[in-house]
Formats: structure tokens, sequence, C-alpha cells
């Protein structure tokens, strides 16, 4: 498998435009894929791309500075078939983020990603809540 850095979404957003509509799906309306797309044209995000026969996944990282550290953030993650090409993208991913002098490389999404990368060192270390304002979900 292997892994590469896109300067152009648009070369590719044919290709990955389903994985990123299922990313943006769990932002629970918080971003469209096109958002995500119009984000990354913006400037100051990363494309990677995991691809053989075809593309099978797409990241979009960010670098963020924080006051003590930097680090490297997965803000957007999706693609089919996983196993086949996580360990290439994280390889790269940690690789690009040493190189970039990041401390960490941090995410947060669905539980299920928790699962995912349990195996490869990542810790969850919060949850995030929501407390929606309006309808029957803001009841205490």
């Amino acid at each position: 498998m292997k892994i590469s850095a896109i300067l152009d979404i648009d070369q590719v957003w044919a290709d990955i435009e389903s994985y990123i509509e299922g990313a943006a799906k769990y932002t629970h309306g918080r971003y469209t894929a096109d958002d995500i797309r119009q984000t990354f044209k913006e400037g100051g995000q990363q494309l990677w791309i995991a691809y053989d026969d075809k593309i099978y996944g797409a990241v979009i990282t960010e670098i963020v500075e924080y006051p003590q550290m930097r680090a490297l953030v997965m803000h957007f993650t999706g693609g089919i078939e996983l196993p086949k090409w996580k360990d290439a993208m994280l390889s790269v991913l940690r690789s690009f983020a040493k190189d970039t002098n990041c401390k960490t490389i941090e995410s947060f999404g669905r539980t299920g990603w928790k699962k995912v990368f349990s195996k490869d060192g990542f810790k969850s270390k919060f949850m995030f809540y929501e407390l929606p304002i309006e309808g029957k979900d803001n009841a205490i």
C-alpha cells in the first residue's frame, strides 16, 4: 500500500468524496463533505491518501500549536478496507509528525476508533459530550 500527500484535493475528489462524506456524517451536522473540502482548500491542512490499484482511504490532518507543544491532529478519516492501509498510513503520519516537531498525534471521533487504534499505542484521554440547546434532548 502506498501513502501520498495530496496538495490539490480536486485531483482526487471524485475518488475520496464518499469517504469524506462518511467522515462528515460523524460530525453530527458540524460539517458536510463540501465544508471539509473548502476548509482544506483554505490552507493549513494536509490530505493523505492510501492507494494501490485504487484509493482505499483518505486522512485530513492539521498541525496545531498549543502553548506547550505542537500536535498533528487527524481531523477526518474515511475509506474502505482499513486493515489494508491503517498501518502504512500511521507510519507515514508518525514520520511527518516527527519531521514537523509534533510531540503527539491526536484525534477525536466515534468510540469505535478506540478499538481500532488501541494496539497502535493510542490512548483514550477524554470523551466529548454534547448538550443540545433546543429540543427534548436538553431535559436534565
